[in-house]
């Protein structure tokens, strides 16, 4: 019997899985690694068939448990670190279907795209970046107010903050610096309109696959909690989003994969806040497939391993129903003693992923979540205002 190819996925969490799944499903001996075994960053670890305690955001580590596995491919998690390190890895072990470490640092950290968005006429807010407090502190009488202050560095909202007056300043340029490992912050012009996402499959430098979706942010105004879709955006804002993401792959020399958008829709358009080369989390895969009947993540991990996309092509045209995914999160501290599902939505649930609890003590209410929940409805309208209302409609009761 031959042997199984080793993959090596850059992570074990919850929002994993079906990168690990998707990894078997084509053959791989999946490892995947991670320092957080315990709890919802280590769900993934049983349907792994190999798993290491190594931080994945350590490059210099993953690249010697790399050679000492004698990996054949490596995926990122649904982590930014991991995509840096896992292209890292790559680079030094020549292994295809990534980005050169260069560029995939321009994408993933947030100052070195937004000087590169400035330079190449990119919709993007305007920032100013700096690599130590003093300088940044110095700097206030710069600025108008509202303003987001943020690491370089981070995601899921932490170590963010919008500021609308010079006293809150100081607080948040510390608490940037505080966080980032890089020592790096950017401060940026605060954007209104709405959020949304914009999920790419580049070919060749071409968009062959794209998927959309709106997002909100509910208990944690800087953490993406619920999506839903269809994006409620028109196809000229989609015409526009594909020209943006071929000219970046030209300009990059990108190869083959995912190219994924968090964007807010301007009354001038749709500026783009983040971009990254991996999985989006909390099973994002799983919206993709039920709307497009695309397995967004066997294609992800195919193009991480470097191979053959070339019957990946998708007409949005035949994008089906409205869907919505929500991460369960409670609005206060205490020990969880149930979760409580509206009479009216119990028949719109297709598919819960939950690993709480009865007893799980909450202590940080802006990241902890309980579960996954995802439900169908059928008209835009409903699912317009069933979003809107899911944090009443599925309560966390604590005690």
């Amino acid at each position: 019997m031959e042997e199984k190819k080793k993959m090596l996925i850059a992570g074990s969490g919850h929002g994993d899985i079906p990168l690990i799944v998707a990894a078997q499903n084509l053959g791989f001996y999946v490892i995947t690694t991670g320092n957080q075994p315990d709890g919802p960053n280590g769900l993934g670890i049983e349907y792994s068939d190999e798993y290491h305690c190594e931080d994945y955001s350590n490059k210099e580590k993953m690249l010697e448990l790399a050679k000492k596995l004698e990996i054949d491919a490596i995926c990122p998690c649904t982590n930014d670190f991991s995509a840096i390190s896992t292209a890292y890895v790559a680079e030094k072990l020549d292994l295809p279907g990534h980005d050169s470490y260069e560029t995939t640092l321009k994408l993933h950290h947030k100052d070195q795209f937004r000087q590169f968005a400035l330079e190449n006429n990119i919709p993007s807010p305007f920032a100013k970046s700096y690599n130590n407090v003093k300088n940044a502190l110095k700097s206030i009488n710069k600025y108008e107010f509202p303003l987001i202050v943020k690491p370089i560095d981070m995601s899921g909202g932490k170590g963010v903050s919008k500021i609308t007056s010079k006293t809150e300043y100081e607080k948040a340029v510390k608490d940037a610096f505080s966080i980032s490992r890089a020592n790096r912050i950017v401060i940026e012009e605060y954007v209104e309109g709405t959020q949304h996402s914009f999920s790419a499959f580049l070919r060749d430098g071409k968009v062959v696959f794209h998927y959309g979706d709106n997002e909100y942010s509910h208990w944690n105004p800087y953490l993406v909690s619920t999506s839903s879709t269809p994006a409620l955006v028109s196809e000229k804002v989609n015409k526009r989003l594909i020209e943006i993401s071929e000219k970046i792959s030209t300009l990059l020399s990108l190869s083959t994969g995912i190219f994924h958008i968090q964007y807010f829709l301007t009354d001038n358009g749709p500026k783009i806040i983040e971009i990254t080369r991996r999985c989006p989390g909390d099973l994002y895969t799983y919206p993709v497939n039920y709307s497009t009947g695309i397995d967004y993540a066997k294609w992800i991990v195919k193009a991480a391993a470097g191979m053959d996309c070339s019957e990946l092509n998708y007409s949005p045209s035949k994008r089906k129903g409205y869907f919505i995914r929500h991460c369960v999160m409670s609005p206060e501290p205490g020990k969880v003693t149930d979760i409580i599902f509206d009479k009216s939505i119990k028949d719109k649930i297709i598919e819960k992923f939950m690993w709480w609890e009865k007893g799980d003590l909450i202590e940080d209410v802006m990241t902890t979540k309980l579960g996954i929940v995802f439900l169908e409805f059928d008209s835009a309208e409903e699912m317009i205002d069933k979003t809107k209302r899911l944090n009443k409609l599925i309560k966390v009761q604590v005690k």
